[in-house]
C-alpha cells in the first residue's frame, strides 16, 4: 500500500519546520527575509513538496508571512513575543511538575535520579549536546509521570519557539552559564518532587521555564538591536 510515503513526507515536512523555525529564532534568518521552499530542500537533500508544507505550517504559527509577488518571508518575532509564549509554557510545565509530583512512582523517580545524575556529569565534562538531550530527558519523564496527556501536548507545541540547542550553542554567551543553571535548578525541581512537595515542584519549575525564557528574549532583543551575542575570545 501507499500509506508510507504521506507518514514519510509528514517527518521530512517536521524536519524542515524545525529547521527553519531554530533559523528564525535564533537570528540566522531576519525579519523579512525571504524563505524559498527550494533553497531549504536543497540545504536538507529532500524534495521541494514537504519544504513547501512545512512553509505553509509555519505561517500558521507565525514564524513566516505569505506576501503578494514575494512568497514567505520571516516574521517579526520579538523578545516579549517569547516571554508571552514562555509564560504560558511555564505556568503549564509547573502544572506538570505539581501533577507529577503527587503521582510519580519509585521507579519513574528512580529514572528521574539517574537522568539528573548524567546530566550533572555531563555539565561538569562541558559535553553540551548532552546536556540538551538530558535536559529534554528530564523534563519528558516529569510530563509523562504527570498523567495528562493534554497539557503535555501543550507543551509539545509551546516548545517550538525555543531552537534547538540553542542554550548549549558553543561561542554564544547563552552557553556560558546555563549548564551550571541547569543542573542547580534541576536539583531544586527533584528535592521538591523527593519530598512529595507539590506545591514546591510547581514554583520550582515555573521559575525555571521562567528563566530560560527570559533568557531567549533577551537575545532575541539584542540581535535585533543589532548586539552581538558571541563569547568574544
Amino acid at each position: 500500500m501507499t500509506t508510507d510515503a504521506p507518514i514519510a513526507r509528514q517527518q521530512l515536512g517536521d524536519e524542515a519546520a524545525a529547521y527553519v523555525r531554530d533559523q528564525i529564532i535564533s537570528g540566522q534568518l531576519a525579519p523579512g527575509v525571504r524563505v524559498r521552499p527550494e533553497a531549504i530542500a536543497g540545504d536538507l537533500g529532500i524534495s521541494p513538496t514537504p519544504a513547501r508544507e512545512a512553509l505553509k505550517a509555519l505561517q500558521v504559527e507565525g514564524f513566516l508571512e505569505l506576501e503578494p509577488r514575494r512568497g514567505f518571508t520571516v516574521a517579526n518575532v520579538t523578545g516579549d513575543d517569547i516571554r508571552d509564549i514562555f509564560l504560558v509554557q511555564a505556568t503549564v510545565a509547573g502544572e506538570l511538575a505539581a501533577r507529577a509530583t503527587a503521582r510519580m512512582t519509585p521507579m519513574q523517580c528512580s529514572r528521574l535520579e539517574d537522568i539528573h545524575v548524567s546530566l550533572v556529569a555531563a555539565a561538569e565534562h562541558e559535553d553540551l549536546s548532552a546536556v540538551e538531550e538530558l535536559n529534554h530527558r528530564f523534563h519528558r519523564e516529569i510530563n509523562l509521570a504527570a498523567g495528562a496527556p493534554k497539557l503535555g501536548w501543550v507543551i509539545q507545541i509551546l516548545s517550538r519557539y525555543t531552537p534547538r540547542r540553542f542554550y548549549t550553542t558553543k561561542g554564544c554567551t547563552c552557553s556560558t552559564d546555563w549548564p551550571a543553571t541547569t543542573v542547580e535548578d534541576h536539583t531544586a525541581i527533584l528535592a521538591a518532587i523527593r519530598s512529595r512537595n507539590s506545591e514546591c515542584a510547581r514554583i520550582v519549575t515555573l521559575e525555571h521555564v521562567h528563566r530560560a525564557g527570559e533568557q531567549l528574549a533577551r537575545h532575541i532583543d539584542a540581535r535585533l538591536n543589532g548586539v552581538d551575542c558571541s563569547v568574544m575570545e
